[in-house]
């Protein structure tokens, strides 16, 4: 007696679609960094797709009916990009008149006992009350020295602060006691 053939069932997931080079098309529901602006219909790598914009909530699918409310709402979504924009821009001018100052341990040339990254600058600021990430702060290379340096602060797409970082040497408490 024969057997009966038998069908494997597949997970049944929704396909994304495809585009012209055979990427996944996504409409963009925030801006994303050397990706597009909100509101585009871009193609990406399935796996950036999968694992980095959908989970975020960074894209959707761009099905015809979101590529229509995007249409609709086009005007509306410009707004809140410009105001965002504008609060970039007000950040930006705060951290223009900004000086920090880090203190660090030095030798008496002023080379310091490792070095000012990103992380201590950031630190710094959340206790000027201003909250950046790390990734923000754009450092041509680590501060080893003492002095006065400027910082480049990336906010947000074409804005960008200067930071006025003073690297000092810390200072002890307890004096030096004479015997």
């Amino acid at each position: 007696m024969p057997r009966a053939k038998t069908t494997k069932s597949r997970p049944s997931h929704k396909r994304l679609p495809r585009g012209k080079h055979s990427g996944v098309e996504l409409l963009l529901i925030q801006s994303v960094d050397h990706v597009g602006q909100q509101g585009d219909v871009v193609e990406v790598k399935r796996g950036y797709a999968m694992n980095f914009l959908l989970p975020q909530g960074l894209a959707t699918i761009a099905t015809d009916h979101h590529k229509r409310m995007v249409d609709k709402h086009r005007a509306k979504l410009q707004e809140i990009q410009n105001a965002r924009m504008a609060g970039l821009r007000q950040m930006a001018d705060n951290l223009a008149r900004q000086s920090i100052t880090i203190e660090a341990n030095a030798n008496d040339e002023g080379h310091l006992y490792g070095s000012v990254g990103a992380p201590e600058i950031v630190a710094a600021l959340k206790k000027s009350e201003i909250t950046i990430t790390a990734d923000q702060v754009r450092l041509k290379g680590l501060l080893k020295e003492l002095g006065l340096y400027t910082v480049n602060i990336h906010l947000g797409h074409e804005v960008e602060a200067e930071l006025k970082v003073w690297v000092v040497p810390t200072i002890s408490e307890v004096p030096a006691e004479k015997k």
